[in-house]
């Protein structure tokens, strides 16, 4: 089981709670691993797309009437042009797995407060050793890529400040994404979303979470005019999509089972809001993400239900194997650009090609190395942060 995701420590109040909220966290977690592995997959592939194929405009014009295989495959890909949706699923998914916990203590024990110095220090353990060595695999990357010129224009500066600004995770407010990897431009946000947690719990433990989560889309309403038009990207114009996790982490602790199921419902909606955002994205990126969040967070509420009502149904095979791509998702987000750039520099010379093949062996070439690199470096980090936790919490 993931350190992001569900964290069955609980209050000492009541055991049976507890029990059955960690049956529920596990019988979850396939759920979640599943999404956050077809987000990391949607967004490699995107990128993947961008750095060695032409793009479906050009290549409808290339292709003219040609029905060869390379030409329908290619168009089958076209789903993959709002692939930057994956995005808003990640933050969605993180909101719901570091409130997740917290949401049952509370409910089990209103005068339970958030240890933010254990927080804090169980997030840099888990966050800063694959962010350090993502970066140094992309200098190492792109440095061997700068020898193939022409220069893949993907790659930025790979210097000691850019390397400072991406290391204090301020990509974006401060200066830009380091080298080739433009991905990272979001880790910056999940740290500021992480350094403000202990506020927002203790604005949840007071109010209540719905004026938390009404003060939240104020506040992401008027970051965009602030941040997002003068190109700043910030947590607070994207704050709202993290929230919409807490809240749902928020409903599954409350969750009646007695309550009629009415699926459609939501699961109309997130199909709504993801046809609206894609027809956003048209006009915009910013306006596209918190459509697309509000259409997973819909249905990620719904899948979850549907989870803890029927847990004697099977896990879909689509479900497992994706879920096996969720467990090293960080991995494969963190560093996929540069190993897309450096092979394109290699054996393209960062020329754009119109065969749709070669993205296929790409990806493949990047889910290698990402597995490899979540063993040595991610899960070492993520049983760090597990030994951070408090001393009661582990022998539970």
């Amino acid at each position: 089981m993931s350190d992001t995701a569900l964290d069955a420590t609980h209050s000492p109040l009541s055991l049976t709670t507890a029990a059955r909220s960690a049956t529920k966290a596990v019988d979850n977690e396939h759920v979640i691993d599943a999404m956050r592995g077809f987000a990391a997959l949607l967004v490699a592939y995107f990128h993947c797309r961008q750095v060695e194929w032409i793009g479906m405009q050009s290549f409808h014009q290339f292709a003219d009437k040609s029905l060869g295989l390379n030409t329908i495959v290619s168009y089958l890909t076209l789903p993959i042009a709002w692939g930057s949706a994956g995005v808003p699923i990640f933050f969605v998914i993180s909101g719901y797995c570091i409130h997740r916990g917290a949401a049952q203590r509370l409910a089990d024990n209103p005068a339970y407060r958030l240890d933010a110095a254990n927080f804090w220090a169980r997030r840099l353990a888990r966050i800063y050793p694959v962010l350090v060595a993502a970066l140094l695999l992309t200098l190492a990357l792109d440095w061997t890529s700068l020898h193939f010129p022409p220069v893949n224009h993907k790659i930025l500066d790979i210097g000691p400040k850019a390397f400072l600004v991406n290391l204090f995770s301020l990509q974006g407010v401060a200066g830009k994404t380091y080298g080739s990897n433009g991905a990272l431009w979001t880790l910056s946000l999940e740290v500021q979303f992480y350094a403000v947690y202990p506020l927002l719990f203790a604005l949840r433990r007071r109010f209540g979470m719905m004026p938390v989560l009404a003060l939240v889309v104020f506040v992401n309403v008027a970051s965009a005019f602030m941040f997002e038009r003068n190109d700043v990207q910030f947590f607070t114009s994207f704050w709202f999509s993290w929230t919409l996790g807490a809240w749902i982490a928020e409903l599954q602790v409350k969750r009646d089972p007695s309550r009629t199921r009415m699926p459609w419902r939501m699961y109309g909606a997130a199909l709504m809001f993801t046809a609206l955002g894609c027809a956003a994205f048209h006009f915009g990126q910013y306006i596209a993400f918190q459509l697309w969040a509000l259409g997973f967070a819909c249905y990620l509420a719904e899948a979850l239900k549907s989870r803890h009502q029927d847990r004697s149904e099977k896990h879909a095979p689509v479900v497992l194997l994706l879920s096996r791509f969720g467990d090293f998702s960080f991995s494969l987000y963190s560093i996929h650009l540069p190993i897309f750039v450096l092979l394109s520099s290699l054996l393209y010379r960062s020329a754009l090609q119109t065969s749709i093949f070669p993205t296929f062996a790409f990806m493949l070439v990047a889910i290698a190395v990402a597995w490899v690199f979540y063993r040595c470096v991610e899960l070492p980090a993520m049983k760090w942060s597990a030994s951070l936790r408090p001393a009661a919490a582990r022998a539970r």
